[in-house]
């Protein structure tokens, strides 16, 4: 689970309780560009968004991912060992931040180049997972496919 918390006032004890259902449940979390909070509510790592993703990974935590929006910034991940990468969007999404999918093919062939775990998101739901298998990625993560009746 990543929470990304975009500087909510009540990000402290939401980060406190995600991090111990987390660990009730043997999930892992991650926190979202914030890693005083990610050792504060001791979380196992760190997601980074593409645009502030470290050079170098910080061996304090478990896991450290970062998003990625093209094949550089994949290979940019692989290059600060991170563990694995966020590849968005994939699919036409709603997403504020989903502009222009990478489509199935790209997005494909990026994954399948990496030498780190590229996670598919974007416009992911039930249905469009299934065309990831196969395709290169490490698995897949999704936000409104959560929240669908």
């Amino acid at each position: 689970m990543v929470y990304r918390h975009f500087g909510a006032d009540d990000r402290a004890d939401v980060a406190r309780r995600l991090a111990a259902l987390c660990r009730s449940r043997g999930l892992v979390l991650l926190i979202g560009a914030d890693a005083e909070l990610a050792k504060t509510c001791g979380a196992d790592g760190m997601h980074w968004p593409e645009r502030l993703m470290p050079r170098k990974r910080d061996a304090e935590f478990r896991i450290v991912t970062a998003a990625a929006h093209d094949a550089k910034a994949v290979a940019k991940a692989a290059a600060a060992g991170l563990d694995a990468c966020v590849l968005s969007p994939i699919f036409p999404s709603a997403s504020a931040s989903a502009v222009d999918e990478l489509g199935l093919f790209s997005a494909s062939q990026i994954a399948r180049a990496s030498t780190i775990p590229v996670i598919a998101l974007g416009g992911v739901n039930a249905d469009s997972a299934t065309r990831l298998i196969g395709r290169g990625f490490a698995g897949v993560a999704a936000v409104d496919a959560f929240l669908e009746s």
